[in-house]
């Protein structure tokens, strides 16, 4: 709803008839921009613009493309008026009050490529660069984008992915480092607690290689490196504050989305990751793009392989290696690509404060921090260390473990919290919580990564930092029937209600190959 304050001042009471004065409607419309105008419009009949579903607004050499709302209700704008949602009247950059033209908007020329795509044509060069740069200037609706991702999943060809990659790593924010050799690593994700960037980084860092780490927020898993390191430190860092940060520290652990790197990225994961169309080419197009803009000359992929991971067989894994390494060699990086244990979480929490408790326990050498999440965060920085040309060959494991011992790894990422600046957020796990346990005695012989990242998602995680699941036992431990195999943090009791219903249909553990089924314990 808009109220007086945001109304902003009177700049013209007689507005031409194509200009509205804006205002502000206090709506979050996610990625979208949306606007409101009045079925009684001094400026536009409703009649008319009802068969548009966008118009084009415009001031002097500033436009934007919006999608179009009626509305019967002067709260949210007056005939003289059209309200922005809160994406809308940010990305515009206009105070309230302003007068604007409003139009009817014309369909992005790059459209017709698309169609062109739907129809089993192959794009050239200059057509992907104009759809991308569309998609990075928010100018296609949810539906356009759905059609672009579903024609280039069809089949997209080597030409059309190292288009897609250039223009999707050129539409935003291109980082320039002054160092030679600029390490980083990705995971293609898919297994939960798998938060060995947040120990790799500090390593390398404290080894004295720039590792200028940005990552993802959680889309559709319980929490991403992003919000994990949040709990830690400020994550939303701009672009020279970056810069001053790896200076001063070798690395940082920031949000990739506040520095604007392949911004068409963001927009097209926003569209595909529902749908399910997280298909080889555009995996690998999203992760490259955004290692080159952020000027990244050595780059490490982890494919976790696993039959709930992403990457379920090894076939599949040599497949999306080969088109990584394809990539990096044509646009002149170099790319390492391993591939890991996908079989079960990684370390013993799900969900920003349980995975960060973990990352701080590793880094910190405590007896009982996740030992699997220690190894495999060592042997990736030891991966990244043999890059550095002054380290003899085979030492990286060796000094990934000094560093980590002895402190400096700590020390360094202490450093680099403190350079980001404090979190806001709270690091309390959800005051409700309930215990999972086991139906009968037995081995833990599966555990389902898809089924636990769902259930810490209807447990309240990421949005609630405090909320998701930490796991008492992994593959190969043997339990007895009560022990408790998880136990699940939440905030509120609906969502405690929910998770609880999620977690008897489906506990996500098999036990000598049954499912373990078992009512749960309030605590």
């Amino acid at each position: 709803m808009t109220d007086p304050a945001s109304r902003g001042p009177i700049m013209n009471s007689n507005p031409p008839p194509s200009q509205l004065k804006t205002c502000r409607v206090h709506l979050d419309t996610g990625r979208e921009n949306v606007v409101v105008v009045s079925r009684r419009s001094k400026a536009l009949r409703a009649d008319i613009f009802r068969g548009f579903s966008r118009v084009e607004l415009r001031l002097d050499d500033k436009t934007m493309l919006a999608t179009l709302l009626i509305t019967d209700d002067d709260a949210l704008a007056a005939p003289d008026e059209i309200g922005l949602s809160e994406p809308a009247f940010h990305r515009f950059g206009k105070p309230v009050g302003t007068l604007v033209t409003v139009a009817p908007a014309a369909p992005p020329e790059s459209l017709e490529a698309v169609r062109a795509k739907i129809r089993g044509q192959t794009l050239d060069k200059a057509e992907i660069g104009a759809i991308i740069n569309d998609l990075a200037h928010f100018r296609y609706s949810d539906m356009e984008i759905a059609a672009f991702l579903i024609g280039s999943a069809s089949f997209i060809t080597t030409d059309e992915l190292l288009a897609l990659t250039g223009a999707m790593a050129q539409a935003g924010t291109q980082l320039v480092w002054p160092d030679p050799i600029v390490v980083d690593k990705h995971c293609v994700g898919g297994i939960p607690g798998n938060r060995t960037s947040m120990v790799v980084v500090p390593i390398v860092a404290a080894h004295g290689l720039p590792i200028p780490k940005t990552s993802s927020r959680a889309i559709t898993s319980p929490a991403g490196t992003a919000d994990t390191m949040e709990v830690l430190a400020r994550v939303n860092v701009g672009v020279e504050e970056m810069k001053s940060i790896v200076s001063s520290c070798n690395g940082c652990l920031i949000w990739g989305g506040h520095v604007n790197l392949s911004p068409a990225d963001d927009v097209l994961i926003s569209v595909e990751r529902p749908l399910s169309l997280d298909t080889r080419e555009q995996m690998v197009a999203s992760i490259m793009s955004k290692k080159i803009a952020a000027g990244s000359t050595h780059l490490l992929i982890d494919i976790p392989v696993g039959p709930t991971a992403k990457v379920t067989t090894a076939i599949d894994a040599m497949r999306l290696r080969k088109l990584f390494e394809f990539v990096g060699d044509r646009f002149g990086r170099s790319v390492e690509v391993i591939t890991t244990d996908g079989r079960q979480p990684i370390g013993n929490g799900i969900g920003p404060v349980l995975e960060a408790n973990d990352v701080m326990a590793v880094l910190s050498n405590e007896a009982d921090a996740p030992h699997d999440l220690r190894e495999k965060s060592l042997r990736l920085a030891a991966h990244l260390l043999e890059y550095d040309p002054k380290l003899r060959g085979g030492a990286g494991y060796a000094r990934a473990r000094e560093l980590l011992e002895s402190g400096a790894a700590l020390k360094q990422m202490q450093k680099i919290i403190d350079a980001q600046g404090p979190s806001k957020c709270s690091t309390e796990l959800g005051p409700i919580s309930f215990d999972v346990k086991a139906a009968h005695d037995g081995v833990v012989s599966t555990i389902d990564c898809l089924r636990l990242n769902r259930l810490a998602r209807t447990a309240g995680a990421p949005l609630d930092k405090g909320a998701g699941i930490r796991l008492f036992k992994k593959i190969g431990d043997r339990v007895e029937q009560g022990e408790p195999l998880y136990r699940v943090y939440t905030f509120d009791g609906p969502e405690h209600d929910l998770a609880a219903a999620a977690a008897r249909q489906e506990t996500g553990y098999v036990l000598n190959g049954h499912e373990a089924l078992q009512g749960r314990t309030q605590s």
